[in-house]
């Protein structure tokens, strides 16, 4: 599963291939497959603004995940059962996940962000029996009612309170040894829902196999990680595919410490502050999250930092955002590519000469991704279709829970179909267009968001940018811009203009923003991608009065 240490990509490539043991268990690789040989190995540490950082070393949480196993079998809980986790970043998420993955239940991460009605969806889609959360997340579940049948107990990392278990007095009576069920790379492990971008959310179901099959992915994207010093962080929820598959468990299995944070609202200087005081080497940070690490002028003189690499993924990062990154921070981001149901199939490598500004990157060793038409045939270098990638493949999800047809449709042939738009060059990178609907179709041209959104961030007074369709009887559809504004700039009919005549000049005659609007925030998702369809939805009900 590691990559092989190769100068060039194609070398790469060509001597990867995978070896997923018959055996496989996400729980025991992470915790006790360490702990045995190195149980004082530093795995964990968080972050906390009086200074005052704590640590988790593998043998504590070897035995301590070992411990809420046993509680969990004690309340009942089976192989096959749903665990919702809806915690922040901390150590008792990690213990959690590693627990449930040792008794083989299936790991359910959702985000605190979700509001009671986002919650009780996905609670009672999965099915799941038992939910650990805090006093927020407590919180949340008292708006939603009736609580959902299945939903046997509720264990709170803040103590027992009415109708809650106490999640440390739940480890402190049981034993720390456990015996890890026998699992293969194909049994479930973990539920995530998609991100809802296009359509209601679905349970992408993934089999232990998962976590081997973002090692060659993630060491291409970070230099061969494991190194000397390597540290990881994200600032990304680890609810999220992107914060759990992309940083924290990628790293644990490769015995790199995972540095966690408190939870907020992105703040640039505490993010710089956190990879300034631990000493973080390497770094996941979504595109947004970077765009927004651009109002800190020169950070490398107000910080110390030790960053050796960084990736990116979740949306495009744009040319804009790849050469700030390279000017301020002195070193080239690997952006890389892939979704909930199939993830970290297309990376850069800027050591391996894999970097170019506005693409996604090549594919990774052991995957095969392609370009297709509707038919499911690749198409020739330069030709706009279909991001797929080809069955079987480690990372790619069991199915869609308790939903045959949709995993069906999902697939043409043996390709997966993800619903992006992308072009390949000669060399093979790949540049990310959009979604497939997410495309504009304005007289007669077919418009991708993403490059007139990364020509819009180019201009000093927009800070965040999004780009849709508005329906139009001459056109089909005009350009229209949802901005937020940089510090110091005021809205108004001027700026709209200026903004407007921007793209206008540097992109083109057809893909400039016929209307401007500005915005105090966009809709998100809680992985940092923007919510088009929210967008459209509202200019379509505009449209339609």
């Amino acid at each position: 599963m590691f990559l092989p240490v190769r100068d060039s990509y194609e070398a790469l490539y060509r001597d990867f291939s995978w070896q997923i043991p018959s055996k496989f268990n996400i729980g025991e690789a992470v915790s006790d497959a360490w702990a045995r040989n190195e149980p004082n190995r530093v795995c964990l540490q968080h972050f906390s603004a009086d200074g005052k950082h704590l640590s988790m070393t593998y043998g504590q949480l070897s035995a301590r995940s070992s411990q809420f196993a046993n509680a969990l079998v004690a309340l009942g809980v089976n192989p096959g059962d749903r665990v919702a986790l809806l915690l922040p970043q901390c150590f008792e998420t990690v213990i959690a996940h590693v627990a449930i993955y040792k008794l083989g239940a299936i790991a359910l991460p959702l985000a605190l962000l979700f509001g009671a009605e986002a919650l009780d969806y996905r609670l009672r889609a999965a099915g799941a029996s038992v939910l650990v959360t805090n006093a927020f997340g407590l919180s949340r579940l008292a708006q939603v009612s009736p609580r959902p049948e299945g939903l046997r107990h509720v264990i709170s990392v803040d103590g027992e309170t009415p109708g809650a278990l106490s999640f440390h007095d739940l480890i402190e009576a049981q034993a720390s040894v456990f015996e890890v069920i026998d699992s293969g790379p194909d049994d479930p492990a973990l539920m995530i829902f998609t991100s809802g971008t296009t359509g209601p959310p679905k349970g992408a179901l993934h089999g232990h196999r998962v976590l081997p099959g973002h090692i060659p992915g993630f060491q291409m994207a970070h230099d061969f990680i494991p190194r000397d010093g390597d540290r990881m962080w994200t600032p990304s929820d680890w609810a999220w595919a992107g914060g759990l598959l992309n940083a924290l468990l990628p790293s644990l299995l490769l015995g790199v410490p995972v540095v966690s944070s408190p939870a907020q609202k992105f703040d640039p200087h505490i993010a710089f502050r956190i990879m300034a005081e631990m000493g973080v080497r390497n770094a996941f940070i979504p595109p947004t999250a970077l765009r927004l690490l651009r109002s800190i002028d020169n950070p490398r003189r107000h910080y110390d930092l030790s960053l050796r690499s960084i990736g990116s993924a979740g949306e495009s990062l744009g040319r804009e955002t790849y050469e700030w990154v390279r000017s301020a921070l002195g070193l080239v981001p690997n952006e890389f590519y892939g979704q909930t149901e199939c993830n970290f199939v297309l990376s850069s490598a800027a050591h391996l000469g894999v970097s170019k500004g506005g693409k996604i990157g090549r594919s990774v060793p052991g995957h095969r991704v392609a370009i297709i038409d509707d038919e499911g045939r690749a198409v020739p270098p330069g030709v706009t279709g279909q991001v797929a990638i080809a069955r079987p493949d480690p990372v790619m999800f069991l199915g869609y829970w308790q939903d045959e047809a949709a995993t069906e449709r999902k697939f043409v042939g043996d390709w997966m179909k993800t619903g992006d738009l992308g072009r390949q060059d000669s060399d093979g990178f790949v540049e990310f267009i959009g979604r497939d609907d997410d495309v504009i179709t304005s007289a007669g041209y077919r418009i991708g968001p993403t490059e007139v959104e990364d020509c819009l961030l180019s201009h000093p007074a927009v800070k965040l940018a999004a780009v849709i369709g508005k329906p139009d009887p001459v056109r089909t559809e005009i350009v229209k811009a949802f901005v937020v504004l940089s510090p110091g700039h005021e809205p108004g009919e001027a700026l709209a203009r200026a903004i407007s005549d921007w793209v206008k000049q540097r992109l083109s005659m057809h893909e400039y923003p016929r209307e401007v609007a500005f915005v105090d925030a966009l809709p998100m998702t809680t992985s940092g991608k923007v919510i088009r369809r929210l967008l459209r939805d509202g200019e379509h009900a505009a449209a339609a009065e």
